[in-house]
């Protein structure tokens, strides 16, 4: 049980939303066998922004449907070493951001990665999902048809 609330199935893939980056619908891989959680970015860069040093980049890119080319500023980031399934260390910048699931906001932190050559723009970790989620590798979408189910639901009910 974690944060008092029983742990939620999760399958091994889902569609999520990210509120802050103003995305619905977005794909991701339940990766049990990766530490963090990372999203794929584009252009990730540091830049200055009225005088203060900002990690700027574009969430997802033009090949995925939920993607709208906008830039996102992001004062509070931070620098980390994520070391890959091979053993080869990488540095990547990480920031902390919402995902919602089952109706429910999540706090996250997601390292930023060029995830452009991957099946899935998004893969949500152990850290992340030990602390709120039970991984059911014959499911999917358990989420996104939850969703589904109560957008029809309330529909029905108008």
């Amino acid at each position: 049980m974690a944060q008092g609330f029983p742990l939620t199935i999760i399958g091994t893939v889902d569609i999520i939303d990210l509120p802050d980056f103003e995305l619905q619908d977005v794909a991701c891989k339940v990766d049990t066998g990766a530490d963090t959680s990372t999203i794929h970015c584009s252009d990730i860069h540091l830049a200055e922004n009225d005088g203060e040093k900002v990690l700027r980049f574009k969430v997802l890119d033009h090949i995925h449907d939920a993607w709208h080319g906008k830039w996102v500023n992001y004062k509070n980031y931070k620098v980390k070493t994520i070391r890959s399934s091979f053993g080869e260390a990488e540095e990547r910048y990480s920031i902390q951001t919402k995902v919602i699931l089952y109706g429910r906001t999540y706090p996250i932190e997601f390292t930023l990665s060029d995830r452009k050559k991957m099946k899935y723009p998004m893969l949500l970790g152990r850290k992340f999902l030990k602390q709120h989620f039970l991984v059911d590798v014959n499911q999917k979408n358990l989420s996104y048809k939850s969703k589904n189910i109560q957008k029809n639901n309330c529909q029905e009910g108008a």
